[in-house]
């Protein structure tokens, strides 16, 4: 288990969080929270999260096991609530009462509806940071609209600019706009927190939509169109700002991308394809001359690559410290040295599989590094009565619904 058995101190370590989201942005904002120490709890509907759903599950003796859930629900506790019944709508009032942050993604209004505004949430609990994360945001003509991560992905401008040149719009085969949102959401309840706790202020609203980080990492693409009328296009696997920069196919059939960011990274790959008087070549010699002369450029990398196995050409690159890396599939990044070495995946031990891989903490503090305590718990509300007792202080009550 990620930091099992550590004796150092988990930063987060009394923060309280309420999670009243599903799926993925804003439960990943609670997991990130809860790998740093933070007490999470979970409340999903009585019929489980949608996330327990999603992904491949694994046959068990003890039933269906939710792979996907393992993670994201990695260092929490707990609790089936169905908010459209007003006795569980009290008892989340209490349970933001407890809480320092509640993250949740209702479409908006929705908690007004049930009484669980902000402004009823803070009366009683003035310091609540409120995460409110939807596809479009609480403002604007579309932020009544169903929002989900693919449609951020498309809004966003990602889409626009990824894929051929000659093929359609492309999406990300995982949820990269969810993935992107949660970061900046648990970046935005860390500043919301330092001003609360260490500036005097008070609580606040974080409204986070899917679409704005995702945008907002897009590159210079705003401003050169504002300034020059550019329109950024589909290039494939090339960049529009630097040449060579590409996936390369080896004589064995495996690939490998590299990017000639600087001037001197593309010498030294001149040197490793045998062309080192290609230096002084007018045609790539900087970096406007290389993006003017890209088609040349990438077909002599592209010919030296797909004449040399995998090795030979990873050996030779870094050799002279040109920058390269394989292009792996799940499978070799299990097994790489440098990957375990790091724990940038880590074995887990878990009630129902015995142990489970997955990917390990970050970011990495070093006086006080995170740990995974415990992976996502299968049954639904297996934390009730705990969170009963020692929170509510009564006891739980008896569920007819599934």
């Amino acid at each position: 288990m990620s930091g099992a058995g550590s004796d150092t101190p988990l930063p987060l370590a009394g923060l309280r969080v309420l999670d009243l989201s599903s799926l993925y942005a804003g439960p990943l904002i609670a997991t990130n929270l809860g790998d740093f120490g933070a007490d999470v709890i979970k409340v999903e509907h009585p019929r489980g999260d949608d996330a327990r759903r999603w992904g491949l599950s694994k046959a068990t003796e003890r039933g269906e096991i939710p792979l996907w859930w393992k993670v994201i629900s990695r260092n929490k506790r707990l609790l089936s609530l169905d908010l459209h019944l007003e006795a569980d709508r009290e008892t989340a009032r209490e349970l933001c009462a407890w809480a320092d942050v509640v993250i949740e993604n209702f479409r908006p209004g929705r908690l007004e509806g049930w009484n669980l505004g902000y402004d009823e949430l803070s009366a009683v609990n003035p310091g609540l940071v409120l995460v409110r994360v939807t596809g479009f945001g609480q403002t604007g003509p579309l932020s009544a609209q169903p929002g989900f991560g693919t449609l951020a992905e498309a809004f966003s401008g990602f889409a626009f600019i990824t894929g051929q040149p000659d093929g359609p719009p492309t999406l990300p085969p995982f949820g990269l706009a969810d993935g992107v949102a949660a970061l900046a959401g648990t970046s935005a309840v860390m500043m919301a927190l330092y001003w609360r706790d260490a500036r005097g202020g008070r609580g606040q609203v974080i409204d986070l939509s899917l679409y704005e980080p995702l945008f907002s990492i897009l590159g210079p693409q705003t401003t050169e169109y504002e300034q020059t009328g550019t329109v950024q296009t589909r290039m494939g696997n090339r960049s529009r700002r630097t040449s060579p920069r590409n996936a390369y196919q080896t004589l064995d059939g495996r690939w490998v991308a590299l990017s000639g960011g600087t001037q001197q990274i593309v010498d030294r790959m001149l040197v490793v394809i045998g062309r080192p008087e290609l230096r002084a070549d007018p045609r790539f010699s900087n970096a406007a001359a290389r993006r003017a002369n890209a088609d040349e450029l990438d077909a002599l990398v592209a010919d030296w690559i797909g004449a040399h196995d995998l090795d030979t050409v990873l050996g030779r690159f870094r050799e002279i410290e040109a920058p390269i890396a394989p292009v792996y599939s799940i499978d070799q990044i299990v097994t790489d040295p440098h990957v375990l070495a790091r724990q940038s995946v880590v074995s887990v031990p878990d009630d129902d599989l015995g142990s489970v891989l997955m990917p390990g903490v970050l970011p990495r503090l070093s006086a006080t590094p995170g740990r995974i305590r415990h992976t996502g718990r299968t049954a639904i509300g297996a934390d009730a009565d705990e969170i009963y007792r020692d929170i509510l202080h009564r006891e739980p009550p008896e569920r007819t619904d599934g």
